[in-house]
């Protein structure tokens, strides 16, 4: 059974038209898997038929290739040991540690992510066009409220809707589904700058799909191409962070409007190659706005328990789907599994 679309989910008091919680819960239990709760055993059995030509591509950019993260991120710190026998002290082998930010490469947001702390928009519900305010809950999906020591000390009791509870789903194994845009647009004589804030809206979207011969189906991830890892790699560090500085990049419009498409959709989750999925700055009312009020994060993230992962590497996926002409296949993703985890490398395959 699918949830209600957008326009019909239930009000939640104190929260914005559109807001899923509770949709999910069972057995007055409080969800923590959003939208992965439509990926269901028939979802599964059905996106098992995609596997047609036996190729299996992963869609992990190496963890490192941004040379110097953004926001502060640590870099990836590799130190590799020697193993010795403790009696001769012969070398036998190696070890190895890495220390790296979790979101400083291809990467899952959970829906403990983001909160809405001065950056929610809500509706005043008044005969005038739509006015929006701030909304300081402070809230992450389901009403949650994550803090530095309920994340590094998880209560079972208390659970909040961080990665390490994928596992105990069977993580995602689903229907992906390609919308290549930057392959559309070079096949369309479109021109865009990956690090500009150039958007595009749902209608898009459905342009590339029909192109495809792409149709939708409940459960699906949806994963968008617009080239910008592709860009980033082929860049030197001062490069990148010359282009990532200036705080513009394509991708999705960020507005209610895709939000309300992407849940009627009836998407588990939505990932690009890009930083943010939508499109950097944040405009709203025509006003560009700070990073930290990302309209796409709050809606999906916070309000309609929607992953979103970025800077997969969708390069090779594309050019699959492109020399196949399908753009349908078998997504597994298995993210890193400890309590508490906010963000994660997806160890993504597609398989078609």
């Amino acid at each position: 059974m699918l949830p209600p679309n957008f326009d019909e989910l239930p009000p939640v008091e104190g929260m914005p038209a559109g807001c899923a919680w509770g949709v999910f819960d069972k057995d007055g239990k409080k969800d923590v898997y959003g939208t992965l709760n439509l990926i269901t055993p028939e979802v599964i059995k059905r996106a098992a038929k995609e596997v047609r030509q036996g190729i299996s591509i992963s869609l992990n950019w190496p963890i490192g290739s941004i040379k110097i993260p953004g926001f502060f991120r640590k870099s990836l710190c590799h130190n590799v040991f020697e193993m010795k026998d403790m009696q001769s002290g012969d070398h036998y082998g190696f070890d190895d540690e890495v220390e790296f930010n979790t979101q400083a490469s291809s990467q899952w947001d959970s829906l403990s992510m983001f909160q809405d702390v001065i950056v929610f928009w809500k509706e005043l519900l008044t005969s005038q066009p739509a006015h929006f305010m701030h909304l300081p809950t402070q809230l992450t999906y389901n009403g949650t409220k994550p803090t530095i020591e309920t994340l590094q000390a998880p209560d079972p009791a208390n659970q909040l809707p961080t990665l390490d509870h994928w596992h105990q789903r069977g993580c995602v194994t689903s229907r992906g589904v390609l919308i290549d845009f930057k392959n559309y647009a070079e096949s369309h004589g479109l021109h865009y700058d990956q690090f500009s804030s150039f958007r595009i809206g749902s209608e898009d979207l459905e342009k590339v799909a029909a192109w495809e011969g792409l149709t939708f189906r409940p459960g699906d991830i949806l994963l968008i191409r617009f080239g910008v890892t592709e860009a980033l790699g082929q860049m030197s560090g001062a490069q990148q962070g010359a282009a990532m500085g200036a705080g513009r990049m394509c991708g999705l419009e960020g507005s209610k409007d895709m939000a309300r498409w992407l849940w009627d959709q009836h998407f588990a989750a939505v990932v690009s190659d890009n930083m943010a999925v939508e499109a950097m700055p944040p405009i709203i009312y025509g006003v560009e706005q700070p990073f930290h009020e990302l309209v796409l994060h709050q809606w999906c993230l916070s309000l309609l328990g929607m992953p979103l992962g970025e800077l997969w590497d969708l390069k090779a996926l594309g050019e699959a789907c492109w020399a196949s002409k399908q753009y349908s296949f078998l997504l597994t993703s298995s993210p890193l599994n400890y309590p508490g985890a906010v963000g994660s490398p997806p160890n993504a395959l597609a398989i078609l």
